[in-house]
């Protein structure tokens, strides 16, 4: 691999930094490298929003090759919304690009005097002063940048105003509104001063036998082509399957209190295709093209939903409207705001109101029925200005729960809201959103695929019923592994490559002679190790639960009636996990047996 750029933005020191051999090879890169790095620097003490705190951005072995479905880069350090572990990977360009330009990661610290964005090219770095370009929108400050320095090739991750203004869920973007959003890393960049950074390179990818990577890497991406599940994304987007979901009952309405909503049966991918697509848009080197471009009748072309916008913006408030869901859509990705976590936020703001928890009163007038887009609009304007309401919206849904004396009405787990897979329509989730290190996240595993049958036996997986309970958690435990190996490589998660190809890759990329269960093992490692991480900033087993939600039957729907047996199902995971179950930490064997002796060491001894 290639070195890591240190940038400490209070004094404007640089360094290189060699990643170990050693780590190199027991976590690849990405987002397990990334926890072993940032291992010791992250402490119950440390401000996520302060200097101190760090920003690491890394690729992974597989970034900006040619394929497969590997434009992917992550970040990664402490969440100032849940005070866990951070971790959000973006798509498009920009990983790719970092590479090029001769570094496989970015470790920031500090603080700027003044607001200021990054250009490297090539090896170079340069430190451009931005205050005039701050308040722009993460649209805007690309096509700025690349002006002012002259360079359209480059590619440009920023923040919008909602980094600038600390929400606690604003994102980093790239690109066609491609976005690490989760967690609340762009607040982190925020405090920093810095709106942005640039790269451009020329350089290549390191690879340990290129001749033999490119023969594997071209029959993957062929192979892929011709995938069922390929054919579904690039037709119908990430909502293809998205009719079947809300069959199922992992569709959830009126902010996860409804089991069915008239007018959902239109808050699918074939919906929007039928009616606004005109084009589609695809990552570096990746055969999917999931992306969507649409027309709402202004003849102007922007980014399409994608399923969790959808459902997001949609069924969850009650609105069946894909043109007002494309349009809330996109002014969160220009404010530079995470979604998921914004029309949660604003989910819970509409239940409360239903419930008469909050009045027009506490909302300065508006009435936040089911199905109130233009309310919903306001909230998100509100949310990212710190205006009125919005001041309590920006703190996430558990602090706005908490605050009317509500939190159990929030569906969020230890302060990151649950992403729109109901699981009580496919009940691995409820494992898989207590036990994620950063929350409820469905991208530390997208277990709700294996529920309707994309379970793969090489990996050691059977197929269990989606309302199967305790005898699935090793499957859950097992896919949280595979997961995590793409979240190292960067593979993005739409891309069903087999393991044994992905394998292959890894080994013809990274010069290893790793087996199948070498390769799970990497993941098992990297996971204890970001659960210490969490058990050192805190956590214990009683923050493994799920909210209040999802633990009461949906009254109709595809999941009407069905209770999660949730106990059961923890206290089987915690055994195939081997956690010791009062603490809820890896047990000190399980970390020696994995090769994480001093982790083992901090946490027992």
């Amino acid at each position: 691999m290639q070195p890591i750029l240190k940038i400490d933005l209070s004094t404007g020191a640089t360094e290189e930094y060699r990643i170990p051999k050693k780590w190199e090879q027991e976590y690849l890169g990405g987002a397990s490298l990334a926890a072993r790095l940032l291992y010791g620097a992250l402490s119950p003490a440390l401000d996520p929003l302060s200097p101190a705190a760090p920003l690491l951005i890394l690729t992974g072995p597989l970034s900006g090759t040619s394929g497969p479905a590997v434009g992917r880069f992550v970040v990664c350090g402490k969440s100032p919304a849940t005070g866990l572990w951070a971790e959000s990977n973006a798509g498009g360009f920009w990983g790719p690009e970092l590479r090029k330009a001769g570094y496989d990661g970015l470790w920031i610290t500090g603080k700027a005097a003044g607001p200021v964005y990054l250009h490297l090219a090539d090896g170079r770095l340069v430190v451009r002063e931005a205050a005039h370009l701050w308040g722009q929108d993460t649209y805007q400050i690309q096509e700025s940048i690349k002006t002012e320095i002259g360079q359209r090739g480059a590619r440009v991750l920023g923040i919008g105003p909602a980094g600038e203004n600390g929400i606690l869920f604003a994102g980093l973007f790239c690109d066609h509104g491609r976005a690490a959003g989760r967690t609340g890393l762009g607040a982190v960049m925020g405090a920093k001063n810095l709106k942005a950074i640039a790269v451009q390179g020329h350089g290549k990818i390191p690879l340990a036998d290129p001749e033999k990577f490119a023969g594997l890497r071209s029959a993957a991406n062929r192979a892929l082509k011709n995938d069922s599940m390929t054919s579904v994304l690039h037709d119908l987007g990430s909502a293809g399957a998205a009719d079947y979901f809300d069959y199922l009952g992992e569709m959830p309405k009126k902010y996860f209190s409804a089991g069915v909503l008239e007018g959902s049966e239109k808050i699918t991918g074939a919906s929007v295709a039928e009616t606004i697509l005109v084009g589609k848009k695809a990552c570096h080197a990746c055969v999917i093209a999931c992306g969507r471009v649409v027309d709402l009748g202004d003849g102007e072309k922007r980014k399409g939903p994608e399923y969790e916008t959808l459902v997001g913006f949609g069924p969850n408030l009650g609105i069946t409207d894909t043109h007002v869901i494309t349009r809330l859509g996109e002014l969160c990705d220009r404010y530079g705001v995470d979604i998921i976590s914004m029309s949660g936020t604003i989910g819970l703001a509409f239940r409360l109101f239903e419930l008469g928890v909050i009045s027009r009163d506490d909302t300065g007038g508006l009435a936040l029925t089911w199905g109130n887009a233009a309310a919903a609009e306001q909230l998100v304007r509100q949310t990212v200005r710190r205006e009125g309401f919005g001041e309590l919206l920006a703190l996430g849904s558990r602090a706005l729960g908490r605050h009317f004396g509500a939190e159990d009405e929030a569906v969020q787990v230890n302060g990151l809201e649950a992403a729109y897979h109901d699981p009580r329509g496919a009940s691995g989730m409820a494992l898989v959103y207590a036990t994620s290190p950063r929350g409820a996240c469905h991208n530390q595993s997208d277990y709700f695929l294996t529920e309707i049958g994309q379970a793969d036996g090489s990996l050691g997986m059977a197929f269990y019923d989606r309302h199967a309970g305790a005898e699935k958690a090793a499957n859950v435990a097992r896919h949280q592994d595979w997961r995590t190996v793409d979240n190292a490589l960067v593979l993005c998660l739409f891309a069903n490559v087999p393991p044994g190809t992905v394998l292959g890759l890894i080994n013809a990329a990274c010069g290893l002679d790793w087996t199948v269960d070498d390769m799970l093992r990497s993941g098992e490692r990297a996971w204890n190790l970001k659960r210490a991480i969490n058990n050192r900033l805190g956590l214990t087993r009683a923050n493994d639960k799920l909210p209040k939600a999802f633990l009461e039957p949906l009254p109709d729907g595809g999941a009407a009636g069905y209770v999660i047996p949730f106990d059961e199902m923890l206290s089987a995971y915690y055994t195939a996990r081997g956690w010791d179950p009062e603490t809820g930490r890896p047990t000190k064997d399980k970390l020696l047996a994995l090769g994480l002796d001093d982790v083992a060491a901090d946490l027992w001894e």
